[in-house]
């Protein structure tokens, strides 16, 4: 792996040099856009709305519109100067338990690494999160925008689990939602469901089975052979067939289960 970025993480007065990892990585099958006439690949170009001429890479530059059509130009020496700190930094604010922290919020995973010397100072924070139980939430600026994050121990590493601020969560006030739930029966039928699939998690069970599909139609499709016929696509389940629906689903989970 290659650190993506290097800097000072910050434990009350303890300045830890640490290298920031990205904690995942790209899986997906690579796919080309092509012209249909002839097959020749596809370049993305950036082209000005004014001349419509491509501009070279080198001559773009970021603009903040402060009123419509003004802009004001933001180099990267702007960018260190609105907080020369943050840039190099993350920042342990406060302390919580993890299970406070909503799921909605968590965004991105980052392994931290202690830099030359830090061994100690780094081993002291992760043995005493381990012990007291809580995690970190801290501030750091990454990629010119600043983030929240939780600072966790995973058995020898430190990870920086990046999230979302609040105001990055849209609101549910315009959705449509059942106020009631089904009758009781319907429900109890729903909980036998749930204990009967109920194990422990175990991450390494789950692969995608998506991109193995379509790793089968490829060769199919290079030897020209027509794709397979479509397979039946689900439809909702009326309210009148819920129970006898949810009686067939137990029934064959306990079949496989067995």
């Amino acid at each position: 792996m290659r650190a993506i970025w290097t800097g000072i993480m910050r434990f009350g007065l303890v300045n830890i040099p640490i290298r920031l990892y990205s904690a995942t990585g790209e899986r997906r099958l690579k796919f080309h856009y092509l012209h249909k006439k002839d097959l020749s690949p596809i370049r993305h170009a950036r082209i000005c709305r004014e001349d419509g001429r491509e501009v070279p890479y080198e001559d773009i530059v970021r603009g903040y519109e402060y009123q419509k059509g003004d802009y004001i130009i933001l180099t990267d020496e702007d960018f260190k100067k609105a907080n020369l700190r943050k840039t190099g930094t993350i920042d342990i604010i406060e302390f919580a338990k993890e299970e406070e922290i909503d799921s909605k919020y968590f965004e991105k995973p980052y392994y931290l690494e202690p830099g030359r010397g830090a061994d100690k100072a780094y081993a002291l924070l992760r043995e005493a999160l381990q012990r007291s139980k809580k995690v970190g939430i801290a501030r750091f600026v990454l990629k010119s925008r600043e983030h929240l994050g939780i600072i966790k121990p995973e058995g020898d590493v430190i990870v920086l689990n990046q999230l979302r601020f609040k105001d990055e969560l849209h609101d549910i006030g315009d959705l449509k939602l059942p106020s009631k739930a089904g009758k009781n029966k319907e429900i109890e039928l729903a909980l036998a469901f749930i204990d009967q699939l109920t194990e422990p998690f175990k991450p390494e069970k789950y692969h995608d089975t998506y991109s193995e599909e379509l790793k089968e139609v490829i060769p199919e499709r290079v030897h020209g052979k027509a794709p397979a016929p479509e397979k039946e696509k689900p439809v909702p389940t009326p309210a009148t067939d819920l129970m006898s629906i949810l009686r067939e689903s137990l029934k064959r989970a306990r079949q496989r289960a067995s």
